[in-house]
């Protein structure tokens, strides 16, 4: 029966995805014949109003069909009108579902940062550069050594975001840690947390320069989840065990709009100190729950 159940909820987000996808294209072949900017501002809030539609209807056969045990701690002041950045920890592909499922209608339209790769996802790739979300590509170290000119490409796609970011309100979502975790990675990358990655804080950075007097704050997010290794198709199933999501605002401090991540080596410190502040209680929260014992 659970197998069943998953493979039901995988047509009802086809389906879902179908539907809605086919007023997304006529709109966005509409944007691309658009002559000015401000007309495609118009065209990008209908794109966006069929995204937000796209995101309630699964919420609806999310809720009444996979039935998950989702509880959520929000903090007070939220707002559809407002610009925010939210920034959590990475585990699986339910992430994104999860926080879709308990933002919506609290926040403004959703934007992730997300991999090159993906814009060659059938439908939704499309839907994602049309409804102008940031692609970003990803280089080993050894290339950024020798290359470091390629680091400016995703900095360049961040910035273009986050200009047009000013014009309509929206909440951009970065999972800082930049992939999934799992205690392979972390321990490969030698992170200093148990149920962390290590922090990237590049992009966090160039989005609070550019958008910080835009942003009504910044949501540090944190989900846990019983199990110690969640899966996205456990969840489809509604085999999922219970998932938590914990959500703090932050204000923006203000020294973080008077400096250049990638110019100041000493703001870079100070804001990696920053971040790894966050993680290290981030850190601490998810050993405290349930789940913990299992990793």
């Amino acid at each position: 029966m659970a197998t069943l159940k998953g493979l039901t909820s995988v047509l009802l987000l086809i389906a879902n995805t179908l539907f809605w996808g086919a007023p997304l294209y006529l709109l966005t072949l509409l944007k691309l014949v658009t002559p000015t900017r401000r007309l495609r501002l118009r065209v990008l809030a209908g794109l966006n109003a069929i995204a937000l539609a796209w995101i309630a209807t699964n919420n609806w056969w999310i809720r009444h069909w996979v039935k998950p045990n989702i509880t959520a701690h929000l903090p007070e002041g939220l707002s559809p009108s407002q610009w925010w950045l939210v920034i959590a920890n990475h585990q699986s592909w339910t992430d994104i579902f999860v926080m879709q499922y308990v933002l919506y209608g609290r926040t403004s339209m959703p934007k992730f940062f997300l991999k090159r790769e993906l814009i060659f996802v059938p439908i939704i790739g499309l839907a994602w550069w049309a409804l102008e979300f940031p692609f970003m590509r990803r280089y080993a170290r050894s290339e950024l050594t020798q290359r470091p000119q390629l680091a400016e490409r995703d900095r360049r796609a961040t910035q273009r975001m986050c200009e047009r970011a000013r014009e309509i309100p929206m909440t951009i979502y970065n999972f800082v840690e930049g992939t999934r975790f799992t205690p392979a990675k972390r321990d490969r990358q030698a992170s200093p947390f148990r149920h962390l990655l290590r922090p990237k804080a590049g992009g966090t950075a160039q989005v609070i320069r550019l958008m910080g007097d835009r942003l009504s704050g910044i949501l540090d997010v944190t989900l846990h989840y019983r199990h110690a290794t969640p899966n996205f198709w456990h969840f489809l199933c509604g085999r999922e065990t219970p998932i938590h999501m914990e959500a703090h605002r932050l204000n923006v401090p203000t020294w973080m709009g008077n400096g250049d991540y990638h110019l100041d080596p000493h703001y870079k410190e100070r804001f990696h100190s920053w971040l790894n502040a966050l993680w290290e209680e981030k850190d601490r929260a998810l050993a405290s729950s349930p789940s913990s014992s299992l990793s």
